[in-house]
C-alpha cells in the first residue's frame, strides 16, 4: 500500500478561489503491487501523468491550494467513482449496466494500462479493491471536497482545476485528419461543469502563452469534473490535459530537454489562472 493517499500544499494565505489538483501523477509504487503485476517497471508507469505535479507545483506561490496524488493511477484511479468496479478484474462483482470506462479496463481499479496492456494475470479479491478504496480513494476525495467547501466559504465560489496529461498516441489515434494537433485540451463536460466565462479565461491563459488549445475533444472530463462541477451552486470544475510529448520522453518516462522551459511557461499560466474570479483591482493587488 502506498505510504499516504495524497500530498497537500497550501499557500501561506489563500488568496485564490482556485484549487489545483493532480490525481494521476502519483508514483509511489508499493513492492506488493509491483510483485502482482506482469508488467515491467516502465510499462506499469505508462498511464501515469508523469511530472504533471512538477508543472503545477508553483500554485501555492499564487495563493492557491495544490492537492496531488501519491498512489499511482495503475494502482487506483482517483478520476473514477468508487463504484466503477470491473467484474473482469474484481472477484464477486456483478456487471450492472454498461460503463464504457469499466468495459475498457479503466475502472477505479484499472485492469489495463495504456494500449490495453493487462496489469495482472488473474483476478483480485474484492477485499483488495475495498482496501485500496478505503485507504487511498476516500481520503483523497474527502480532502478535495473539504478544500472546495472551505474555498467556497471564503470566496462565495470555488474553481477546481484538475490537471492531467495526454499521450501523443491518444491524440494521433483520435485526431488523424482534423488539423493541427492541440497541445492543451480543456474539458468542461461540454459546458456542464463550469461557467463559460471561466472556461474562456482558462483557454485564453494557455492560448496567450502560445499553446494550441482545444475543448472537450478528445477529453471532456471524467468523474472529477462530473462530480464536482456544479456551476449553479458556485462550484466549477475544469479539466486540463497537456500533451506529454512537449515536456517529456514518453518511452523513457523522464523529462526532456524542453521541460524547464515548459515548466516556466506553466508558471505564468498558473499565476493567471489563480486569479480567476478577481475583478481588475483585485487582480492587480494579487500580482
Amino acid at each position: 500500500m502506498p505510504r499516504v493517499s495524497y500530498h497537500l500544499e497550501m499557500p501561506e494565505n489563500q488568496l485564490s478561489r482556485v484549487v489545483f489538483a493532480s490525481p494521476h501523477s502519483g508514483r509511489d509504487y508499493p513492492w506488493s503491487f509491483l510483485s502482482q503485476t506482469i508488467l515491467d517497471e516502465t510499462t506499469i508507469r505508462s498511464s501515469e501523468d508523469a511530472f504533471v505535479d512538477r508543472l503545477y507545483d508553483c500554485a501555492p506561490q499564487f495563493g492557491a491550494p495544490f492537492l496531488r496524488a501519491n498512489a499511482p493511477r495503475a494502482y487506483l484511479d482517483l478520476n473514477r467513482s468508487a463504484d466503477e468496479l470491473d467484474p473482469a478484474l474484481i472477484e464477486g462483482v456483478r456487471r450492472v449496466g454498461h460503463n464504457p470506462r469499466v468495459a475498457s479496463g479503466l475502472g477505479v481499479i484499472p485492469r489495463v494500462v495504456a494500449n490495453g496492456r493487462a496489469i495482472y494475470r488473474g483476478k483480485l479479491p474484492k477485499s483488495e479493491a475495498d482496501g485500496r478504496i478505503a485507504r487511498i480513494w476516500k481520503p483523497y476525495h474527502e480532502k478535495l471536497s473539504e478544500l472546495l467547501t472551505q474555498t467556497h466559504g471564503i470566496f462565495g465560489e470555488a474553481i477546481l482545476i484538475d490537471c492531467h496529461s495526454m499521450p501523443r498516441e491518444a491524440l494521433d489515434s483520435t485526431l488523424r485528419n482534423s488539423g493541427p494537433r492541440p497541445e492543451i485540451v480543456i474539458g468542461d463536460r461540454f459546458g456542464a461543469s463550469a461557467a463559460p466565462e471561466y472556461v474562456a479565461q482558462v483557454e485564453e491563459a494557455f492560448a496567450s502563452a502560445g499553446l494550441r488549445v482545444a475543448r472537450n475533444a478528445p477529453f471532456a472530463g471524467a468523474y472529477t469534473t462530473q462530480h464536482y462541477g456544479r456551476p449553479s451552486r458556485g462550484q466549477h470544475a475544469i479539466q486540463i490535459e497537456i500533451d506529454r510529448s512537449i515536456y517529456m520522453d514518453e518511452a523513457a518516462i523522464r523529462p526532456n530537454a524542453d521541460f524547464p522551459e515548459v515548466r516556466k511557461l506553466l508558471r505564468g499560466i498558473v499565476a493567471d489562472v489563480a486569479r480567476l474570479g478577481l475583478d481588475g483591482e483585485q487582480r492587480l493587488a494579487a500580482e
